[in-house]
């Protein structure tokens, strides 16, 4: 069973898929944000090619745990992912800090400023993804 996961950002959506064990996140792409109808045609696009069962979503949620205006952005999306796409479970995922994580990576992977901005979005979903792979996985011992 496939898992995808998306980072959601006002002008772009970072991408990561599971493989088909549920174990490792990978990245996929960065959908640069256009208009509704071409973002989530996209999106739509990358749940049939991967075959996506379950769609994780980014929840960023405040340092104090309270719900924001980008959290909001959220709930709203999720919903209209699971009316657009009947049938695939939306799961709302605490990603605080899920940036700085991949940040730090790609900082560690020696990659350059210019280039990091091109996938940190991407990155970002890995982080998200990998955290709820690993928690489902802690879950089931």
């Amino acid at each position: 069973m496939r898992t995808m996961s998306l980072d959601l950002g006002t002008r772009t959506i970072g991408i990561a898929v599971s493989d088909l064990t549920g174990m490792i996140a990978n990245g996929v792409e960065t959908i640069r944000r256009t208009s509704p109808e071409r973002d989530f045609a996209r999106i739509g696009e990358l749940l049939s090619e991967w075959e996506v069962e379950e769609i994780v979503l980014g929840y960023p949620k405040n340092m104090n745990g309270t719900i924001g205006e980008r959290a909001k952005a959220s709930e709203a999306f999720a919903e209209e992912l699971k009316r657009r796409f009947d049938g695939i479970p939306v799961v709302l995922w605490d990603e605080r800090l899920s940036t700085v994580a991949a940040e730090k990576v790609l900082i560690d992977a020696d990659l350059q400023r210019k280039k990091r901005r091109k996938v940190i979005d991407m990155m970002a979903a890995v982080v998200i993804l990998q955290n709820y792979l690993d928690s489902k996985s802690l879950r089931k011992r």
